[in-house]
């Protein structure tokens, strides 16, 4: 009797375990599947624990492709289309993607290359970029299965383009919500009614948007989120002014958002960091940029455009925006802007001209989104190129970003010097010699790292002698 016993038990196991194999083969039975474009937030994982995704493939042709990734847990997600360029979106919960170097860069089929990355805090993103218009046929995850994990796959087919624009319209139209009124006189009342001018620190790129890549790996966006940090430490220690920062973490944040941000808050200056990439490795020194519709030479409309994309990288929709502000008074008040925006990009040149190896052609000006803000002084600094050994060893000096963050921190109080003087403001500040400006007189912070972290080491033999490397 047990054996007989004992021996039903198996079969009912076996053929349990046949149906759930064959529930994985068929594309979806057991798998949970959501609507193709669905524009909605993905929902939170079963579980809390560490999602990681751990590798990914394409197979198919240019007429059907198979996009799959493989998980450590099933997940809830959304994936939505995107035109001009023509892209599809997965929006995930955050996770830790183990994937190897190349990973994106080869496509396959409908697909042309493909990325990915953290979107924001609780947020991760993958975005692909189609090879042709393409439509998401089949999406679903599929559950774990014995030693197999679990999976993440995106059927494409091929579909013409107006099929395509019209599902991406669709698509942009159930995701977009209304965005805020202007807020000009609430600005405007914001200013006057504050004692101390309000500067927006914009750490450039961030999460799936990584920036360029220094000679030895390192990415621009860790560079600029340091090195704005800092800054805001240091002008905090002077006391003369407010300071905001558009992200203190890796996260990504979309250029006219950052823009939106500084407007809000009614900033009186927006800075953004960022640091270079060129084609030959030996251009270096820092640049100040500022908005113009016409860039003052190729470099700097090459650059401009470079930066511009970090929307498009970050599968943000570009369409859901517009510049068209044909109003006369805002048209005067971008004048006067970008008349200030001007003044605080030579400040900015001569303070840090002192400290560090600028740029040949060290204040130049083109298209930048991140600029275009009327009612906000706004400037664009490239730190140095990460493309040139020398500069690199540099952003990743604390004594080099010491000194540079001081340097700044002058020409911005050179800047509102006029407005410091008028309130008063500036002799509140007690004054001392910065060894780093060989003597000038500034206000000195404590230059402590807000947390315990080691600090940041250059690449051996190339951050020893700065003076050499300078």
């Amino acid at each position: 009797m047990l054996r007989t016993l004992a021996f039903l038990a198996l079969v009912i196991l076996a053929a349990t375990a046949t149906s759930r194999v064959a529930g994985q083969d068929n594309g979806g039975v057991e798998a949970r599947q959501t609507t193709a474009f669905d524009a909605g937030e993905p929902t939170p994982p079963p579980e809390a624990r560490e999602l990681v995704a751990t590798t990914a493939r394409i197979a198919g042709d240019a007429m059907r492709t198979r996009f799959v990734v493989d998980l450590t847990s099933e997940v809830g997600f959304a994936v939505f289309p995107l035109a001009d360029p023509h892209r599809i979106v997965i929006d995930l919960p955050q996770m830790r993607f183990a994937l190897g170097p190349e990973a994106g860069r080869q496509g396959r089929g409908l697909v042309a290359s493909w990325r990915y990355g953290l979107l924001a805090v609780g947020k991760s993103r993958v975005v692909i970029d189609l090879a042709r218009a393409a439509a998401v046929d089949k999406a679903f995850v599929l559950p774990p299965v014995d030693a197999q994990p679990a999976r993440l796959v995106i059927d494409l087919v091929a579909v013409d383009e107006v099929a395509f624009v019209a599902e991406a319209t669709r698509a942009r139209d159930a995701r977009t919500t209304p965005r805020e009124s202007d807020g000009g006189a609430a600005a405007a009342a914001l200013r006057q009614a504050r004692v101390r001018p309000l500067i927006v620190l914009d750490a450039g790129h961030g999460g799936i948007d990584t920036g360029a890549a220094g000679v030895h790996g390192t990415l621009e966006k860790n560079i600029t989120l340091d090195f704005s940090s800092l800054l805001k430490r240091k002008l905090e220690s002077t006391g003369l002014f407010e300071v905001r920062l558009t992200r203190d973490d890796d996260v990504f944040i979309a250029l006219d958002d950052r823009t939106a941000f500084a407007r809000q808050v009614a900033a009186d200056l927006f800075v953004s960091i960022h640091a270079d990439a060129a084609p030959q490795s030996y251009v270096r020194g820092a640049t100040v940029y500022t908005v113009s519709e016409r860039a003052s030479d190729a470099d700097a409309a090459a650059i401009a455009a470079q930066e511009n994309r970090s929307d498009v990288i970050a599968g943000v929709d570009l369409d859901e925006t517009s510049d068209d502000v044909t109003d006369i008074l805002i048209d005067l008040a971008r004048r006067e802007t970008k008349t200030m925006s001007h003044r605080a990009a030579e400040a900015m040149i001569s303070s840090i001209a002192g400290h560090t190896k600028l740029n040949s052609n060290p204040h130049r000006y083109a298209g930048f989104r991140v600029l275009r803000a009327h009612d906000v002084p706004s400037v664009l600094v490239e730190l140095g190129y990460m493309t040139n050994r020398h500069d690199e060893a540099l952003m990743l000096s604390e004594e080099w970003r010491d000194g540079t963050a001081e340097a700044m921190v002058q020409a911005i109080r050179g800047f509102f010097e006029p407005r410091l003087a008028a309130s008063g403001a500036g002799a509140a500040a007690v004054e001392a010699p910065s060894p780093a400006l060989d003597g000038e007189s500034v206000v000195v912070g404590s230059g402590v790292p807000a947390n315990d972290a080691a600090p940041v080491r250059g690449p051996a033999g190339e951050g020893g002698d700065l003076a050499a490397a300078r």
